[in-house]
């Protein structure tokens, strides 16, 4: 798992992810928009949506807030349509990949591109960095909520391809396909987890050389983030414990 993952679960489990919940499941909304335009609004017949319902269950978004994204996408209400960009480019050696779904394809790239070069990066040639990811489905428990044994048995059974203990959580990988399964197993037998969703996993990690380093790809993913238009912005930056907790001590 990248480091950015890592620091990302420890931010949510401080409670910094509330402060952006509104963000947050506006971002969530426009994806179920644009997986149920594009397959349609029954979950069962929808892998890509029960993928974006569950993601959205796991940060707790209301089930109004779910269905109506839905029926927009799906065009029983009325609604945006948004279209997908994907930018490429590295930040320090560290390749950095942002999925952005836009109703303004000249907005969101003048915006994506004036945030990479003011943090001294620029976009690269499409599909050189995104050769290094592979799309799986992530799901991150807490060690300390369950038993290493039994969640092994749920996520197996239920068709994980493999189950890691990465530090103080569990990270289970899946298939796309069956990341649904997986999440619905983990419902049902009442197993909490930190975080779900579909995302870009680094075939290969490379780690911060320090603090500063750390900090300052953090920083340019942050501000990536905090842009409208930006989806999700996936890194292969591993950061050691020891950093971790020297950006800890500066919250």
């Amino acid at each position: 798992m990248s480091g950015h993952s890592k620091w990302k679960t420890i931010q949510h489990k401080k409670g910094a992810a509330d402060a952006k919940r509104g963000k947050i499941f506006s971002k969530l909304s426009k994806e179920l928009m644009v997986v149920a335009r594009n397959g349609g609004s029954d979950p069962s017949a929808n892998i890509a949506l029960r993928s974006a319902i569950q993601k959205a269950k796991a940060v707790n978004m209301p089930a109004d807030n779910i269905e109506r994204a839905v029926k927009k996408g799906a065009g029983e209400l009325d609604g945006v349509i948004f279209e997908e960009i994907v930018y490429e480019g590295y930040v320090g050696g560290i390749a950095i990949v942002v999925q952005v779904l836009t109703d303004n394809k000249n907005r969101a790239a003048a915006e994506v591109r004036h945030i990479f070069t003011k943090h001294g990066s620029s976009f690269a040639t499409q599909g050189s960095v995104m050769r290094g990811f592979e799309r799986k489905g992530q799901i991150i428990v807490d060690v300390t909520t369950t038993d290493e044994d039994k969640l092994m048995e749920i996520v197996l059974e239920a068709g994980a391809d493999d189950m890691k203990v990465d530090g103080e959580q569990f990270e289970v990988l899946t298939d796309p396909s069956a990341f649904a399964p997986v999440s619905e197993a983990l419902e049902k037998a009442g197993v909490a987890v930190v975080s779900a969703e579909v995302s870009l996993v680094p075939m290969s990690l490379m780690a911060a050389k320090d603090k500063s380093s750390a900090a300052t790809v953090l920083r340019f993913v942050n501000t990536l983030e905090d842009n409208d238009d930006v989806q999700s912005v996936y890194t292969n930056m591993d950061i050691s414990e020891e950093i971790i907790k020297e950006l800890e001590a500066d919250e």
